[in-house]
């Protein structure tokens, strides 16, 4: 599976083809829904890959805590992944443009990086948060994600991000897009 890593003057971010419920990371990064009750795509892969407790614990802390808003970010141990932590956030659906999607995107990989912070987590995997049924499109994805991610990076919010995509297609968008706005720098 093809992978890139830029190297930043604070950490670095690597772009991957791949299956995200394998990245062995302090956490990764659920596409939930607002009611942390499970579903397809990347939110179906990683409840499948970590037990019937992630479900669990998503529903516990709505009970407790109520529905999360578009852009909101908690965290749930990763019970069965590889990785430690599952931050989950609600990515907006895509409704043409002009709904605060753009916003409400770039709100939650900020919110998912500033909980790994504050968890003290140093590596997270994301998924192409909102890319998939919720029809964001993945260039304009990518352009808000990356400039978000890199600033974390440099602040030392973390040490290391993962940007793990599904399919070859989604995979030259993002390193494209990452090319444009970090350069050529990069190691294979």
């Amino acid at each position: 599976m093809p992978a890139v890593c830029f190297a930043l003057s604070h950490g670095r971010l690597e772009i991957r083809q791949g299956d995200i419920t394998a990245a062995e990371v302090g956490a990764v990064v659920n596409a939930a829904n607002s009611r942390l009750a499970g579903g397809g795509g990347v939110d179906g892969a990683l409840q499948r890959a970590a037990g019937p407790q992630l479900l669990q614990a998503g529903q516990e802390y709505v009970r407790e805590h109520g529905a999360l808003s578009v852009g909101d970010a908690v965290v749930t141990p990763g019970f069965a992944l590889p990785a430690s932590q599952v931050i989950h956030t609600v990515g907006p659906i895509w409704r043409g443009g002009g709904h605060n999607e753009e916003a409400l995107l770039e709100r939650a990989y900020a919110n998912c990086l500033q909980v790994a912070k504050d968890q003290g987590i140093q590596s997270i995997a994301f998924p192409a948060i909102s890319c998939g049924v919720y029809g964001f499109p993945e260039k304009r994805a990518a352009a808000i994600a990356i400039p978000v991610i890199v600033a974390a990076l440099e602040r030392d919010a973390v040490s290391s991000v993962a940007l793990y995509l599904y399919s070859n297609p989604s995979y030259a968008v993002w390193y494209n897009e990452a090319q444009r706005l970090i350069g050529a720098e990069h190691e294979e």
